[in-house]
């Protein structure tokens, strides 16, 4: 695909390569933790409540994590947030069996886990590719990088599973290979952070060259906009953080194999490496907010359809696909929309922000699936709770204020 007819076309080529695949090894560890609920559940005294309550510790602090780790990039620039971040990745999985309690849990794969991957990530890795890149290019790279995460979803989920079933690894032991496996980021890293040049050809109505960072935050929270912005990403965290965290368990419900569980979780990825690379084509040529419209609205009729659809492998699967298609697809309007609005230079932490409160939602989609499954035994008023969430928050984003697109 050609994405620059300048010379320098391979060199960008490169950069969203290298973003991609940063993304798609902590997005797809990150995303098969689900997996581990059951397995630490049975070998521990820990009940399903107290796992889900330290991985939602995990959504949230990951959020935490965004706007931090990019307001420290964007201050001293990302390399050494990179460097910390991936050393801090590999301790938290590789020091999680050693405090198999909910404490260790919440400290460990809460905390520690939690803001390695999320400093590489993305509001550091899509703020590097969008201030090195042109303009007319960024949708479609934001959504190549997004594809990145996707599919390590599709790629780590089947992995993880097939390391826990092994008698001699079990879940302890998936947990020290993937610290060893986050290690291979380093290198990576290193050679997409070395350059520091940018290509600042952005206008920004409310972001000035002058206008420190804490001028900018302050002004990006006074953008009804923004907010509105926030309120759908809210939506979108709870969503996926209640899915990635308990569909295990509702396999489990079902009586079917927990390989269903892994291979619906894979199968999410895969589809939504099509759906980021669809969606990122797409913000280069309609306005955002009503692509993210009709994503939170799909979302709202998948939903429905599952619940009165009959549980089998199948369905599972054909929910997989349909879901898999906005999954995180949802990043790349985000991204782009938070950049029309106030410009590139201080996007990693703007959209870091955004971030954060999608992993709000995040704490509250893992942590009351928790609840209700021990309160009630099933997922139902969390489906319906999903439901109506993804439906308001397709109603929120038509407000935003965004410029018609311009043909070129």
């Amino acid at each position: 695909m050609n994405f620059s007819p300048t010379s320098h076309s391979p060199r960008f080529t490169l950069i969203i390569l290298a973003a991609a695949s940063i993304l798609m090894i902590t997005m797809g560890m990150r995303m098969a933790l689900g997996l581990f609920v059951q397995p630490i559940h049975q070998e521990t005294a820990l009940s399903i409540t107290s796992i889900s309550f330290a991985m939602a510790v995990t959504q949230l602090m990951w959020g935490v994590a965004q706007p931090v780790t990019g307001a420290l990039a964007d201050r001293y620039s990302a390399w050494p947030v990179l460097l910390w971040g991936t050393l801090l990745l590999a301790a938290g999985f590789a020091l999680t069996p050693l405090f198999p309690s909910t404490l260790g849990l919440t400290f460990t794969m809460g905390i520690m886990l939690a803001f390695g991957a999320g400093a590489g990530s993305f509001s550091i890795l899509i703020s590097q590719v969008s201030n090195k890149l042109p303009q007319k290019i960024r949708g479609l790279a934001s959504g190549i990088v997004n594809a990145g995460g996707s599919f390590g979803q599709f790629l780590f989920a089947p992995l993880v599973q097939g390391l826990i079933i092994i008698p001699a690894f079990g879940w302890q032991g998936a947990m020290y290979t993937l610290a060893i496996i986050s290690l291979i980021c380093l290198p990576i890293a290193r050679w997409l952070s070395r350059d520091d040049t940018t290509i600042k050809n952005t206008p920004s109505a409310v972001s000035t060259p002058e206008q420190s960072l804490k001028q900018a935050v302050l002004a990006s929270f006074k953008d009804r906009s923004y907010i509105l912005l926030h309120l759908g990403f809210f939506t979108c965290g709870f969503h996926i953080a209640f899915l990635v965290t308990h569909l295990p368990t509702e396999v489990s419900l079902s009586k079917l194999s927990a390989d269903v569980a892994s291979w619906s979780l894979a199968i999410i990825g895969l589809s939504n490496v099509v759906g980021s690379l669809v969606v990122g084509w797409l913000v280069g040529h309609y306005r955002s907010k009503y692509i993210l419209f009709w994503m939170y609205a799909s979302r709202a009729a998948l939903i429905g359809i599952y619940l009165i659809a009959p549980s089998s492998p199948m369905t599972f699967y054909l929910f997989a696909i349909g879901l898999g298609l906005t999954w995180l697809a949802t990043v790349p309007p985000t991204a782009a929309t938070v950049g029309k609005l106030f410009g590139v230079r201080y996007l990693a932490t703007l959209f870091g922000l955004t971030l954060l409160s999608h992993q709000v939602g995040g704490f509250f989609g893992a942590y009351l699936g928790g609840l209700a499954i021990t309160i009630y035994g099933d997922y139902s008023w969390m489906w319906y709770a999903d439901m109506i969430l993804a439906a308001l928050a397709a109603v929120l984003n038509l407000p935003i204020r965004e410029e018609k697109m311009v043909r070129a």
